[in-house]
């Protein structure tokens, strides 16, 4: 039985990959669970999977957890939760934001399966994190997004695609404002925000979809993901979200994954890997008359995307900035700080503010974070 630590188990990745597991008919454990603040959540999931250790970063609902589970369960506060990863063969990272770096490096480190739904760990330290791949050649990063689980799906299982690729498409909804006026994204409303058209998902990811800061991110992430230059990867609107992503090779073949939106079977893709899932999640029904529509993205309504090439090309501490400063900007318009469209315009005016950096060490990563944030919350202060 292999034994998964679910790094974030109260949020969207975490329920969702519980759900495999309790799917799985005993092929999977759950060694640990970790999450921020929920502790009747995590008591729960405890209590179900039999779970020994858990980890909350709140102090406080560590200590509710504490109460909740008994002398017989291990529960750690803080940071330290997430050395709780240790021991684990797989560790699902869905922590959200620059905090899943140090859950993706502890994993590497211990030689294990990532299912990696922490896009930011690349965007900020993409080089590091190859490099310790490099070192630690029996651990595995199996890709978690949507997206990149398609397209690693359509290379036939690997992360490293031969010469015959053309190049990458990733797919984006186009969120809840695709055909919204200009003009009238100006009063986009928190709540608006935080209604997907297809994907439940927590704040910050949302509201990242909403204005494709997210289809930014993964761009970056695809570059480290699969070794592929900016200049081979393509952004397409499909409002249908069934086309996941896709491949086009040299001879002019394409190939791309199917399914109904699930998070579901990407996580089951990492769990199961190198064998698949007997059970199906989001299958399609091919008796069903079905559209598929795809468009260029609209870079007046979503200039986030074009951002992010720069960003990426920029390469060096560039995409760890331009993570830091999105993640300040989104956390000021949840707060009501800032409108939807001056999200962009935090990030933009902090990407100005760049001093240009390599990324020498895990350390030097944290630092430019630290930076950067500082930085964006100024501006967010000088337009707020």
């Amino acid at each position: 039985m292999d034994q998964v630590a679910v790094m974030g188990s109260s949020g969207s990745i975490g329920r969702q990959c519980l759900d495999v597991i309790r799917d799985s008919n005993g092929r999977f454990g759950v060694s640990a669970l970790v999450a921020r603040r929920s502790a009747v959540e995590i008591a729960r999931q405890a209590a179900e999977f039999n779970v020994k250790r858990v980890g909350l970063l709140d102090f406080e609902a560590a200590a509710e957890a504490r109460e909740l589970l008994g002398p017989g369960v291990e529960v750690v506060a803080g940071d330290s939760a997430f050395e709780l990863l240790e021991g684990a063969d797989i560790v699902v990272n869905g922590v959200i934001g620059f905090a899943g770096l140090r859950v993706t490096m502890g994993a590497i480190a211990q030689g294990a399966r990532i299912g990696l739904a922490n896009k930011e760990s690349l965007v900020a330290a993409g080089d590091l994190v190859e490099e310790a791949l490099l070192s630690h050649p029996e651990a595995e990063m199996i890709p978690v997004d949507s997206e990149h689980s398609a397209i690693f799906q359509c290379l036939g299982f690997t992360r490293r695609p031969g010469a015959s690729l053309f190049g990458l498409v990733l797919t984006a909804s186009g969120g809840p404002f695709r055909t919204r006026s200009l003009a009238d994204l100006d009063s986009v409303t928190v709540e608006e925000a935080l209604i997907h058209p297809n994907w439940s998902m927590g704040a910050k990811i949302t509201v990242d979809s909403s204005t494709l800061f997210n289809k930014g991110l993964e761009v970056i992430e695809a570059h480290y993901l699969f070794g592929v230059g900016y200049d081979s990867i393509q952004v397409v609107v499909h409002p249908e979200q069934v086309v996941h992503s896709m491949v086009s090779f040299s001879d002019g073949t394409s190939i791309a994954q199917l399914s109904e939106p699930t998070m579901r079977l990407p996580i089951a893709v990492a769990l199961y890997y190198p064998e698949r899932s007997e059970v199906a999640y989001g299958p399609m029904n091919w008796a069903k008359p079905l559209a598929l529509n795809f468009e260029p993205v609209d870079h007046r309504r979503f200039p986030a995307v074009g951002l992010a090439f720069e960003a990426g090309t920029l390469a060096g501490g560039a995409p760890c900035w331009f993570n830091a400063a999105n993640e300040v900007a989104v956390a000021a318009f949840l707060e009501g700080g800032i409108r939807w469209r001056q999200i962009y315009e935090v990030v933009a005016a902090s990407m100005e503010a760049y001093p240009g950096s390599g990324l020498e060490s895990a350390e030097h990563v944290v630092e430019l974070d630290r930076e950067a944030r500082a930085v964006a919350a100024k501006v967010v202060g000088s337009i707020g």
